[in-house]
């Protein structure tokens, strides 16, 4: 304390100097209009510099795990590869080049960035930095290499809002990726990385541990797509069974919209209008 007394002693002239400088600084920016923009320049560039050294900061410790995304998908792209190569393997000997004329595309990917997440609230939604104007429409899977993320619920020309699965309207055709017992996804809204999946039928023997996939079973999401495993199990007449994400839902940032392409046409079939 002593120390700072005789400090404030010492340099009383100069820090009074200093003090009576601002003061004159402060009235000279806010009288002169001149002046005040240029200040507000110079404040914004300085502040603008920090902030994008700061994103470029941020950016570097996410670069890890963001490479570890990158690899756990070219792994399951690598998988999905291989698995394609042993049914040819196994079917025969001989090999055909697959006439890519004739071969008919089902889906299409469309990647995006998460730029808004809800998962506190009981029905949460996201909005992604595409739009009409990208070919992402109403009612469109969305996914990311973990697994499911929602359902696209309206678009704008360049931004789309999107139904989480931690949403209490969400309803998901999913099943036992061991046996293609069948259940729908549901949230309770009680928990950010916990779900249900209800409707299964106590002969499907599922067990904790056991991974929950998408069932295939509509127009929006391919069969096979990652949910998440079993958790606990509540015993009834049918199991209500809780299933832990793979996802993070509060930390997700890249996704991918996914267009199936004979969508209408399957729903024009299930839906048929009579004249």
């Amino acid at each position: 304390m002593q120390q700072l007394v005789y400090f404030f002693q010492k340099y009383k002239y100069f820090l009074f100097f200093l003090l009576l400088q601002s003061i004159a600084l402060f009235f000279t920016i806010n009288n002169n209009s001149f002046h005040k923009s240029k200040f507000i320049s110079s404040a914004n560039s300085i502040t603008g510099g920090f902030y994008e050294k700061a994103s470029q900061i941020s950016d570097y410790f996410l670069l890890k795990a963001q490479n570890k995304e990158l690899i756990a998908e070219n792994e399951q792209l690598k998988n999905l590869l291989e698995k394609y190569r042993n049914i040819a393997d196994s079917s025969t000997t001989n090999f055909t080049v697959i006439d890519t004329v004739r071969y008919h595309q089902k889906y299409v990917y469309t990647a995006a960035n998460i730029i808004k997440n809800d998962y506190h609230k009981t029905t949460n939604y996201l909005t992604i930095d595409k739009g009409i104007s990208s070919g992402v429409q109403k009612e469109m899977a969305v996914i990311n290499s973990k697994g499911i993320i929602g359902i696209t619920d309206a678009s704008s020309t360049s931004y789309t809002r999107v139904q989480s699965i931690l949403n209490s309207n969400s309803k998901i055709n999913a099943k036992l990726q061991k046996n293609n017992h069948f259940g729908t996804l549901t949230w309770n809204g009680k928990t950010h990385n916990i779900v249900q999946l209800e409707d299964v039928p106590r002969q499907a023997n599922a067990k904790v541990g056991d991974t929950i996939i998408t069932g295939g079973k509509s127009s929006i999401f391919p069969e096979g797509i990652l949910i998440g495993t079993i958790k606990t199990i509540t015993p009834n007449n049918t199991n209500t069974i809780n299933v832990e994400l793979f996802n993070d839902m509060r930390a997700i940032k890249t996704i991918y919209v996914i267009k199936h392409l004979d969508k209408k046409e399957i729903e024009s079939l299930n839906n048929p209008t009579y004249e």
